[in-house]
């Protein structure tokens, strides 16, 4: 145990203030800590939940190439005929409450993920992952409860060893090393290092970070007993506290459905949770596949069983740390280059920021919209998202927007925008329906797709009206698809770079790009 400097043993308290000054006070905890509660409180209605976690995870690269390549796993490819290439798809095919939990994990991976005390932190991470997992599938055996609310508690179940394992990991190892030692419990030996249980410090953390209190109640301590549970509740401490147990004894075994331990497990959650043996059978099963394509998404091995209990397996851990054994993998700057859709390495793009593989890019996009047209399940907004998302990332554009006609204000209006500083540019990107001689009026008037690869030639540049040049002062490339129903002028798709664009778009792009156009005005015909 750490000692001041007088010899004598540190004051847990002091331990346990200076924990959550690095926890809560630093600029890369603050960004993790709002990042999070971003998520968290994502509005779920049907009509706004999904557009704006789309908004959100499309805002971040990385996210955005991880949620991909988990929609193209096995487990979920095979529900899809074609790969799926743009967020909107992945949301609807693995479903809102999944994406969103799950990119709160791989939020928790990328800024937790310590070079320094690598496999300490990774058997922390896989604990917080798997836990979620579980308390999902456990939800489902329950379709009456919240399974939103338990699978983002158990996530966090584990957020306590997981941030001491990361900030203050030499108190890790000290708690690790007494609850292995059998005289203490882990939440006795946090309590004596710390000043505080793990679970205390979990909820502090999260009250920190504003995440919504039904959250944070989650982590409590369930009610003793074999009762079942009394009430929503209850049932989800119930379950997080299942779900955490439980994927601890999976990282231990690869045949946790048998055993002395599934039987304790039994024993202590069967009645409260209203389970039996083979359902917890069928929850480790789905769970084991389902954690090796979410490793598998964000290019993590998954780590090798340990007989050992968790305290020991985390104090052994720490052991190969100290002496330089552990590593964590690829920090996420060099993981970008090997993160695509399907598996390759992701194609070099023009000076202007098109990708070089755009109509493979574009191809792939038209197939989804195609098939989630013809499914006759996609609402128009859906498609107006998937076709502006192909727009989007296939051609490198920085800022892209749907502009539909708003009749009672008498102007075109952005009613979807993704890219850079898009929510102050949607804002700002409309115009009177009254026609004029400017290039948006034209392109409507006529009919006519734009590509505009030097937006600084004169004849262009006299086309373009104040309210552009004033909004977007240094586009340089950009592109306007009308959507015109016989001379019923709809609105525009409009997206633009910062870089002109000299390798322009050849005659297969283009057909591309009307096919995605086309799609969306099959689906607004009446």
């Amino acid at each position: 145990m750490d000692t001041d400097a007088s010899g004598q043993p540190a004051d847990p308290r002091q331990v346990r203030e200076a924990l959550m000054r690095k926890v809560c006070g630093g600029a890369d905890m603050c960004a993790l800590g709002g990042s999070v509660a971003r998520v968290v409180q994502l509005a779920s209605s049907d009509d706004q939940g999904p557009d704006i976690l789309a908004y959100y995870v499309l805002s971040d690269v990385a996210l955005t190439q991880r949620i991909l390549r988990l929609s193209n796993t096995a487990c979920f490819h095979n529900l899809s005929a074609t790969s799926v290439t743009t967020v909107s798809r992945a949301i609807s095919l693995l479903g809102f409450d999944n994406v969103k939990t799950t990119a709160l994990g791989m939020l928790l991976v990328d800024a937790l993920s310590s070079a320094s005390h690598a496999a300490s932190v990774r058997i922390e991470l896989e604990a917080s992952l798997c836990a979620s997992l579980v308390a999902r599938e456990l939800a489902r055996l329950n379709p009456q409860r919240g399974a939103e609310e338990a699978a983002i508690a158990a996530l966090f179940a584990n957020l306590g060893p997981l941030l001491v394992a990361t900030h203050e990991h030499e108190r890790y190892r000290e708690i690790a090393a007494l609850a292995a030692g059998g005289r203490y419990s882990l939440a006795q030996a946090s309590q004596m290092i710390l000043g505080c249980s793990y679970e205390s410090l979990a909820e502090a953390v999260l009250s920190e970070w504003q995440i919504p209190e039904v959250i944070v109640r989650a982590l409590a301590p369930p009610a003793a007993g074999q009762k079942a549970a009394q009430g929503r509740a209850e049932w989800t401490r119930q379950s997080v506290r299942f779900a955490a147990d439980a994927a601890r004894l999976m990282a231990r075994t690869s045949a946790p459905a048998a055993g002395a331990e599934v039987d304790a497990l039994l024993a202590r959650f069967g009645k409260p949770l209203g389970i039996d043996a083979e359902q917890i059978g069928m929850v480790f099963a789905k769970v084991g596949a389902e954690m090796e394509n979410l490793l598998q998404s964000m290019s993590m091995q998954p780590l090798p069983k340990t007989p050992a209990p968790a305290a020991a397996a985390a104090a052994a851990a720490a052991a190969a740390e100290a002496e330089g054994e552990a590593g964590f993998g690829l920090p996420s700057e060099l993981l970008l280059a090997t993160l695509d859709t399907g598996g390759g390495a992701i194609e070099a793009n023009h000076p202007s920021g098109k990708p070089v593989n755009a109509r493979a890019l574009l191809l792939a996009g038209v197939q989804e919209v195609t098939q989630m047209r013809a499914s006759g399940q996609a609402r128009v907004n859906e498609l107006i998202l998937a076709t502006l998302e192909t727009l989007y990332r296939s051609m490198g554009f920085r800022f892209a927007t749907v502009c539909l006609k708003d009749v009672r204000n008498e102007q075109f209006r952005a009613r979807v925008a993704l890219g850079e500083d898009h929510a102050r540019r949607k804002e700002g990107f409309a115009f009177p329906i009254a026609p004029s001689r400017d290039l948006f009026h034209l392109a409507m008037q006529n009919d006519a797709d734009l590509m505009i690869s030097d937006a600084g030639t004169p004849k262009i540049a006299e086309l373009l009206p104040a309210w552009h040049r004033a909004l977007l002062p240094d586009a340089r490339s950009f592109i306007v698809l009308p959507l015109v129903l016989g001379k019923v002028q709809l609105g525009l798709f409009y997206a633009d770079r910062v870089h002109t664009a000299p390798e322009g778009v050849p005659p297969d792009e283009s057909a591309l790009i009307k096919a995605l156009k086309a799609q969306v005005l099959v689906a607004l015909m009446p």
